[in-house]
């Protein structure tokens, strides 16, 4: 059974990256609370979330199977492919298994990985949990992550700011021992612009920061790795933060801007260094190494820190 088995697990995983206006996908169909069943690997339940037993519903589910004390409603399809493989994305579980594995070996198969799909099913959940909690209310006054700091919108209708529609405040001086105060972004927009005028005209500003941003970071990192990029496009993907195509295109999010400029960093070395090695073999790996030594630190903290929702 070892033999049919593979899960996907990858920098690019649906889970992490949630649409540009909307969550990072559908959540499951009914409220997912964690299993009894507690150890090294799955967090701590309290006494209240035990007595009912955890469902996890795949939207597309056509199998359910029972995990512990968890019910995993998850969606099988079949292909051309040689082994039983797993995704848990913001859906679900979802199980890709050759045409002609019988079904009592998809099952034999999600029983051996159980305790695998549980604990990404929660970690998905709690993922999706820690996106919710950073809805923008797009409105005069609210605040959102910019090179990982926060910067706070103001609507400023007195002024055009030369035709792109928004500028930045500089930075305060900060005297040692105080917190400096999130820096304003100011908007040309009427008080009473709707929340779609303010998200529109924020992301306007952020596509441009993006693009000067990922341009900069693209000319110092080409020259280490030793390739050439010949053309950056903003993407609007929901699965990839990135990509990289032999011709030397390189797509960015342009939502990668409200990380810090190391994680950034990291996309854009990872994106390069696809220019010399167009898989993830450990070669690859040992490229971006060559010029982030911490990209294992970086590649985790873009898995863990949730985006805000827009």
């Amino acid at each position: 059974m070892q033999g049919l088995l593979q899960f996907t697990l990858d920098l690019f995983d649906a889970a992490e990256l949630p649409p540009p206006t909307a969550p990072a996908s559908v959540a499951p169909a009914s409220p997912v609370q964690p299993p009894r069943r507690a150890g090294p690997d799955l967090p701590a339940i309290p006494l209240g979330d035990a007595m009912t037993p955890a469902r996890f519903v795949h939207p597309r589910a056509t199998r359910e199977a029972r995990i512990g004390d968890a019910r995993v409603a998850y969606e099988l399809t079949r292909g051309k492919r040689r082994t039983i493989g797993f995704v848990v994305g913001a859906e679900g579980l979802s199980v890709r298994a050759p045409r002609w594995v019988a079904l009592r070996d998809v099952d034999a198969a999600v029983q051996e990985k159980a305790d695998w799909i549980v604990r990404k099913l929660i970690e998905t959940q709690q993922r999706h949990a820690q996106v919710e909690a950073t809805r923008i209310e797009w409105r005069d006054g609210v605040s959102f992550p910019f090179l990982g700091e926060p910067v706070v919108v103001r609507l400023d209708p007195r002024h055009g700011f030369d035709g792109v529609g928004a500028v930045l405040d500089d930075a305060s001086p900060v005297a040692p021992g105080e917190v400096a105060s999130p820096r304003v972004l100011r908007i040309a927009l009427a008080q009473n612009a709707s929340a779609t005028q303010i998200r529109d005209a924020v992301q306007a500003w952020l596509s441009r920061q993006a693009r000067r941003i990922f341009q900069e970071r693209l000319d110092h990192f080409a020259p280490l790795l030793g390739v050439r990029w010949k053309k950056l496009s903003l993407s609007n993907a929901t699965t990839r933060w990135g990509s990289a195509s032999s011709d030397g295109a390189i797509r960015l999010h342009w939502r990668l801007v409200h990380f810090r400029l190391q994680v950034i960093d990291y996309v854009v070395a990872h994106e390069l260094s696809h220019l010399r090695v167009m898989d993830h073999s450990p070669r690859f790996w040992e490229t971006v190494e060559s010029v982030l030594p911490d990209y294992g630190t970086l590649r985790q903290q873009l898995k863990d820190e949730p985006i805000p929702r827009w």
